[in-house]
């Protein structure tokens, strides 16, 4: 699929309606569970999404294409059951990924940084290792880098979430099914300091390395583990990779990714259960990018999109969509006129900022913003970010320099109506829609630590 069609309509939309998924209400509770129990888990994961993040892409969808997105159709349509979540870790209200991904993997909550390791130093057992023993294909499907602290907390344990040249060590004797996403610098010889090269360790060990687009669309077969490292980093912002055809030949997108994750764990006739996440929702939050979250909100609306309609198709899957926390909580403040610039968007910040080759003029830095975003900010507003360019003092999370950035989204507020409470995760209870047999179970609200055994109960696994 062209990333020019990334708007096109993929898949047909969902003819299910509620009793055909949900069954008779009325039956016993006996006949509801042997009846309805699911055989898959596909478990999404919107990294970092608050509220205005889902909201904004359906509008940008609907005001563009004249279409919900998949997640809010799953409400519109009532073809989906809806709950609140609440976010926190074992110490602090406002979580961060690795604690919140290890609620839902460990089933306990833990300190902030730490993958499915107490306070105490003790484990506990990540559910996809639990899903393995019981026979059923399992795997992480990420647009960040696979040893990433969300797909991370469904598969290890680790006190420390940013040890990932570790991480991608501790995968190797797991043998999980699929795993794909960037970070191949954590599996490089010349980039780990320890100097193993532990991609010819994987296929040393019987598993299928693919490195670019091509490797993924070739997969045909679950003979072999499957490791999916597509490049250094994290994978390219959805918006960027529109005009460049390079990285649309060499990178995958989420969407591409769980087509194809879902047609190779299917295969198992006990089941599979996996972890699909938009990873760089999170990362443009903290950058207060707004082309580049909108877009990847949409671009992981796809991805549900292809789950949903294998599991409409399916009848045996579940699928749970989410987020770990907040992020920045961005809104809508202003016109349907700005908004509507978001349309014709080409490029992220992160595209006008961090590719510069050289200190710019205020004209050309003007220049450069109107042709990625369809605006022109004035001379002053350009002088502002042209000192703040070399300012690397204050580092964020996934940006060499904060306050450039948070300057940039304060300009890009008068011209786009969009505006930011802050750079940073918040406490906000998130989003839980549920969509497939064991959904009627769901409560109207929950703690991050119940979809761990919510998701061993939906599939009759034993609590261990």
């Amino acid at each position: 699929m062209k990333r020019r069609d990334f708007f096109t309509n993929t898949a047909a939309s969902l003819a299910l309606g509620p009793m055909a998924i949900f069954g008779n209400e009325k039956g016993n509770a006996a006949t509801l569970k042997s009846r309805y129990s699911a055989k898959n888990i596909i478990f999404m994961v919107s990294d970092g999404m608050s509220t205005g993040t889902l909201n904004m892409a359906d509008l940008l969808l609907k005001r563009k294409e004249g279409r919900e997105s998949a997640w809010m159709k799953l409400y519109t349509e009532k073809t989906g059951r809806r709950a609140f979540m609440e976010t926190s870790s074992s110490n602090a209200i406002v979580t961060d990924s690795a604690a919140g991904s290890s609620a839902w993997g460990g089933g306990r909550k833990v300190p902030n940084g730490n993958l499915n390791v107490n306070a105490d130093g003790s484990f506990n057992k990540p559910i996809l290792q639990k899903f393995k023993e019981a026979g059923k294909s399992v795997g992480c499907v990420t647009s960040v880098t696979i040893t990433h602290a969300t797909p991370a907390g469904f598969c290890i344990n680790n006190k420390s979430r940013g040890d990932e040249s570790e991480i991608a060590d501790q995968y190797l004797d797991l043998k999980f099914d699929v795993m794909m996403g960037g970070g191949a610098e954590f599996f490089q010889a010349d980039h780990r300091k320890d100097k193993k090269d532990l991609l010819g360790d994987y296929q040393k060990a019987g598993y299928h390395v693919a490195r670019n687009r091509d490797d993924l669309m070739a997969l045909s077969n679950l003979q072999k583990p499957i490791m999916g490292v597509f490049c250094e980093g994290a994978l390219p912002y959805s918006l960027d990779t529109f005009e460049n055809a390079e990285l649309q030949k060499a990178v995958p997108s989420l969407a591409e990714m769980t087509r194809k994750t879902l047609e190779l764990l299917s295969k198992n006739p006990k089941g599979f259960a996996v972890q699909i996440e938009g990873g760089k929702v999170d990362w443009a939050a903290h950058s207060n990018d707004a082309g580049g979250l909108i877009y990847d909100q949409i671009a992981f609306d796809q991805a549900i999109q292809i789950a949903l309609d294998f599991a409409a198709k399916d009848k045996e899957t579940l699928v749970i969509i989410t987020t770990d926390h907040g992020n920045a909580n961005p809104g809508l403040f202003g016109s349907d006129k700005q908004f509507d610039l978001f349309q014709k968007y080409k490029h992220t910040n992160n595209w006008i900022m961090g590719d510069l080759k050289e200190m710019p003029s205020a004209s050309q830095l003007i220049e450069r913003i109107e042709f990625a975003q369809g605006y022109a900010i004035k001379k002053e507003e350009a002088e502002k970010l042209i000192g703040l360019l070399g300012s690397k003092n204050e580092k964020g999370l996934y940006i060499a320099n904060k306050p450039l950035f948070r300057e940039f989204a304060i300009i890009q507020s008068r011209y786009t109506g969009i505006g930011w409470a802050g750079m940073d995760h918040s406490a906000d209870y998130v989003e839980l829609a549920m969509f497939g047999p064991g959904s009627e179970n769901l409560n109207p609200f929950v703690k991050n630590t119940e979809l761990h055994h919510f998701m061993l109960d939906a599939t009759g696994i034993a609590k261990v």
